[in-house]
Order: C-alpha cells, then structure tokens, then sequence
C-alpha cells in the first residue's frame, strides 16, 4: 500500500508570496493572467548565491515581484543562475531577463532551449494556413473557427524577454549540486519535450515542473506544429520509467497547485486516469465522432472558450494515440474534419 495525498499546506499562499520549504528551499508563487491563474517558482541557496526554478511570465508585474523577492526575502544574496524545467512560457518566460539583468547561467535541457528560441523568432500576425487547416482537422466550432481565424494568434515573444545565445545543457543522469544536495535529473515528456524534474538524492525533495502535479492533470496536447505526434504515448512512457523513483516521504514542489507527499499514489493517478479515458473513447467512438466532438466523454465538463483550445489539443492527443496504436481509424469528413471511429 502506498500513501495518500497529502499537501504541505491547506490554503495557497497569496500571489507574490515567499514560504520557506527548507533553510536552503524557498517557494515563490507567481499570479497567471489565465485560468490556471499561478505558477511556482523555487530558489535554492548556495554557497555563492541562489538558483532559481522556473520564472513566470515576462510581464511588468511579475518583474516588479521578484525585484521585491530578491531585494527583500533572499538574504540579501544574489541569484548566479535559473534553471528551466521546460520550454512553456510559465516557466521559461523570464530566464532572459534573469541573464540580461543580474548576470544569471541560464541552465536547461537542450529541447527547451531551442523550441523556446525557436518559437521567440516565429511571431505571427494572423493565424498560419497550416493552423487553420489544423483547427479545421479536429472539427473547431465554426463561429469560433471565424473568430480566432481573425485575431492575432498567441506569439512566445508576447510573454517571454529574449533568451541569450548561450546556455548550459542538462541530460537524463546528471548530477547537480543545489542547496546543500546532489539532484539527479530525469527526464519527463508528453506534457513537454525533455521536461527536467530533480530528484533530491537525499530522498526528501522532488522538484516536478509540471510533469508530477498533485490534483490536475498537465495538458497533453497535439499541435499543428507536428499534427501526427503522440504526446499520450511519450506521457505513459516517462510515467512509467519514473515511477520507480517515488517514494512516499518525497516532498514534491510541482510547477502548480500545491506541494504534497504521497508521489507513488499520484503517479499511479497520473497513468491511470488516461488508461481510463482512453476505454472510455473506444467505447465512445463506435459511432464516429470528430475530437472537438469527444469532449464530454474526455473532460466530463463543459468546455468554454477560454479553455476550448487546450481542449481541443488534447483530445487530438488521446485520438491521435488510438489511431497510432491500431485501436481506431479515420476519414476525412467534408469540411476537412477527422473523423474517428473504432475498428469493427
């Protein structure tokens, strides 16, 4: 039997706040302007000064907080490098301006490097065709489709300063000092590429990026950037090879929501809750369907606009790996929508 679930703290501390995990381990929790609506970041003291984990977006306001973070709550030491777990702009949004202004090693995989530097330089004004005939492949609601097809699409360098041109690589198996402990790194996927978690060798800390959340699930989504991939597959993949690393006195400090004891339980969580959704999209698909047609089966919920998107990119996810795994087939409708049914 493994542990329950349980989180280092009831009630989340207020936007801007600075808790003390350990001497050496502080969380920063960081406002969002989105539904998930924060992100958390993690300073860990050294000898010659603090390593933050992940940085939020790039936005006036979230300088202006870890300006009073490190003028007030880090000991008056300096921060001498940021660490990336992956390539989203939660989390990598202000590494460049960590760089640019007090000098920081910017330290990531190489995947979140460069898919970040890439996608800085690809600003778009209107929606690519490529995109558009992606939106239309998963069956995108017409009076939507019209709207975004209009609008100026999200861009990475909205929400992200400039990354430098140099920075220092971390793989699968390294050992990093931080904070006083050896740190191992192991390599998640599905949610990103080459999404770097740290694993205390001490046996007491975790640090998860959004590969080992508590109480959400992280999106798993396909994009038009590689509409063929299967993210679900490389997710079950790095569950499983992790999963024998979680013990059940490991503190994790996840990219959101709470940290919490009971890693095995959740990791457990983690596979199986999309095991189950995709019985249940089998099941479902006997009678065909497009993905934006596969919503109340994967999310049990109402789906607004403001999380259609996310929405709609992970059921391509979870039909995508159907299809890639011999479970179900697809045709092509007339408006160019996908639609997907069960093999008879």
């Amino acid at each position: 039997m493994t542990a329950p679930i349980r989180t280092l703290v009831a009630t989340p501390p207020e936007p801007g706040s600075v808790t003390e995990i350990t001497e050496d381990v502080r969380w920063i929790r960081l406002p969002l302007p989105m539904v998930l609506d924060h992100v958390n970041c993690y300073a860990l003291r050294d000898d010659d000064g603090w390593t933050i984990v992940d940085t939020g977006f790039d936005t006036s306001k979230q300088r202006a907080i870890w300006r009073d973070v490190i003028d007030n709550h880090l000991d008056g030491a300096p921060v001498v490098r940021v660490l990336v777990t992956h390539h989203h702009p939660d989390h990598i949004g202000l590494a460049g301006w960590f760089v640019s202004e007090f000098g920081a090693e910017l330290i990531t995989t190489r995947t979140a490097y460069l898919m970040a530097r890439m996608l800085y330089l690809d600003e778009q004004d209107a929606p690519l065709p490529e995109t558009l005939a992606f939106w239309r492949s998963a069956g995108m609601d017409p009076e939507l489709y019209a709207k975004r097809a209009a609008e100026r699409p999200f861009n990475f360098c909205d929400a992200i300063a400039k990354l430098p041109l140099g920075y220092t690589r971390i793989v699968e198996g390294q050992v990093l000092r931080l904070a006083g402990r050896d740190w191992t790194i192991r390599m998640g996927n599905g949610h990103a590429p080459e999404h770097a978690t740290l694993w205390s060798e001490t046996g007491d800390l975790v640090l998860g990026g959004d590969q080992l959340l508590a109480s959400i699930s992280p999106n798993i989504g396909v994009h038009a950037t590689e509409p063929g991939a299967d993210p679900l597959g490389e997710w079950l993949e790095a569950c499983e090879r992790l999963r024998p690393f979680a013990t059940d006195n490991q503190l994790v400090l996840p990219g959101h929501k709470l940290p919490y004891t009971g890693l095995p339980t959740r990791m457990g969580q983690l596979i199986d809750n999309h095991h189950s959704a995709l019985t249940r999209l089998t099941e479902f698909l006997r009678t065909p369907r497009t993905a934006t047609g596969c919503f109340d089966q994967l999310f049990k919920r109402k789906i607004g606009e403001s999380e259609y998107g996310l929405a709609m990119v992970e059921a391509m996810a979870h039909l995508n790996h159907l299809y890639l795994t011999g479970k179900i087939t697809r045709t092509r409708r007339e408006d160019d929508a996908w639609l997907w049914q069960t093999k008879e």
